[in-house]
């Protein structure tokens, strides 16, 4: 593993997240009879409010990690805690965003937005969240449209939303922004920033796209091809808000580039 500094970076604003500790975990699925390791021995730990991207190729674990996380699978072996308790199955303090939206589409944006205190029967006490959270992803003017008059990005933000209105102490965000166009990609990036610092929850990404989680993240752990372990873990200590063009952050994505065997075409 590349030793790389990590800084104490987590502020006092930044401390209502949940603090997450993965221990030794590996998994593997059983395909046609045979075994296909997928994670190997990853131990890592989040501090409550930081905001930590996933890095490395494609199809080397790091979604099936977040499954983990997310309690909607259970380890081969190794432990998962959320603030020191075994993650045993899904908990509504941690919410997953998927890279598609999946949003219903027969149910307005306020009703989309609605489902989780919906399905804990809360709603008609906490219809005050499902406004708040619509108002926090700027989509006020669109509480009553449907997901097919919604754009790509406008989309994304009901999704947010939807896990916002739980009012999650992890975040846990699977490429959401993989399918937008680059412009609206960047526009997105820039709100998913302002909502954590705003929130405080504690945030996990995937992403495959380095300069996203240099101007996202305030920590990227780097993983190895399939079955994944930690290259790196490496701290992005700039100050918010954060300029692309800022040599620190461009040190950084050649760093990382080098790390997946990429630094030849930057």
């Amino acid at each position: 593993m590349v030793a790389l500094a990590v800084t104490e970076r987590a502020s006092t604003a930044l401390a209502r997240g949940a603090a997450l500790d993965v221990e030794g975990v590996s998994h593997a699925f059983d395909i046609d009879g045979a075994v296909l390791p997928v994670l190997d021995d990853v131990s890592f730990s989040v501090k409550p409010g930081e905001f930590v991207a996933l890095l490395g190729p494609s199809g080397c674990g790091k979604s099936t990690l977040l499954r983990l996380v997310a309690g909607l699978e259970a380890p081969r072996s190794g432990t998962l805690r959320e603030d020191g308790d075994p993650i045993t199955g899904p908990f509504p303090s941690r919410v997953v965003v998927f890279q598609d939206p999946t949003l219903f589409p027969w149910r307005t944006v306020w009703n989309n937005v609605a489902l989780g205190l919906e399905a804990q029967g809360i709603l008609k006490t906490q219809r005050h969240r499902v406004d708040a959270a619509i108002e926090l992803v700027g989509l006020s003017g669109f509480r009553n449209a449907y997901p097919h008059q919604l754009s790509g990005g406008m989309a994304q933000r009901v999704a947010l939303a939807r896990a916002l209105v739980n009012d999650p102490q992890l975040l846990i965000l699977d490429e959401p922004l993989g399918k937008l166009d680059s412009l609206t990609r960047i526009t997105m990036q820039a709100e998913i920033a302002s909502l954590w610092q705003r929130s405080g929850f504690t945030t996990l990404l995937v992403t495959h796209d380095v300069e996203e989680a240099v101007f996202l993240a305030n920590r990227v752990i780097v993983f190895s091809d399939r079955p994944a372990r930690i290259k790196a873990d490496i701290a992005v200590d700039s100050p918010y808000p954060r300029h692309r063009g800022d040599p620190k952050l461009s040190e950084l994505r050649r760093n990382i580039l080098g790390l997946l065997g990429l630094d030849a075409t930057w």
